[in-house]
C-alpha cells in the first residue's frame, strides 16, 4: 500500500549528506485513515509513521524493501495533523551484507514524533 500522494505528500527532499535523505511531508487531514484513527481526534498511526519512512527510503535507494528487523523504534508523541500538518523525516542508511541499516527520526521543529534504527532488505 503506497501512502504516497494520498495519505501525505512530499513538499521538500533534500540529500544533506551521502546515504542521507531528508524529506518534509505535509499530511492529508481529510484522509479516512483519520476517521477511524480516532474519530474527532486523529493521529497518525505507528504503522503509517513505518511505512512513510520505508517508502521515502526506497524512493532514495530505488529498491523495494521492507523492513527486517527494527531492533530500536520509540514513539515519543503524537502527530495531530491538525496541530502538526508538516513533518520533516531524516533518514541515514548504510549497505550490509543483509540488507540496509537505517535510521530515522521523524520530527517538527524540537518535537520529535518517532526514533528508528532498523534493517530493510
Amino acid at each position: 500500500m503506497m501512502l504516497a500522494g494520498k495519505f501525505y505528500t512530499v513538499l521538500e527532499q533534500s540529500q544533506p549528506a551521502e546515504n542521507s535523505v531528508q524529506t518534509t511531508i505535509a499530511f492529508n487531514g481529510a484522509h479516512p485513515i483519520f476517521a477511524g484513527h480516532f474519530p474527532d481526534q486523529p493521529v497518525v498511526p505507528g504503522v503509517c509513521m513505518m511505512q512513510t519512512i520505508q517508502e521515502l527510503l526506497n524512493g532514495a535507494l530505488g529498491k523495494a524493501l521492507l523492513v527486517k528487523k527494527a531492533s530500536n523504534m520509540k514513539f515519543l508523541n503524537m502527530i495531530d495533523p491538525r496541530q502538526t500538518p508538516q513533518v520533516t523525516i531524516d533518514i541515514t542508511y548504510a549497505a550490509t551484507d543483509e540488507g540496509y541499516k537505517a535510521t530515522a527520526v521523524i520530527k517538527h521543529d524540537a518535537t520529535v514524533f518517532l526514533k528508528f534504527q532498523g534493517l530493510f532488505a
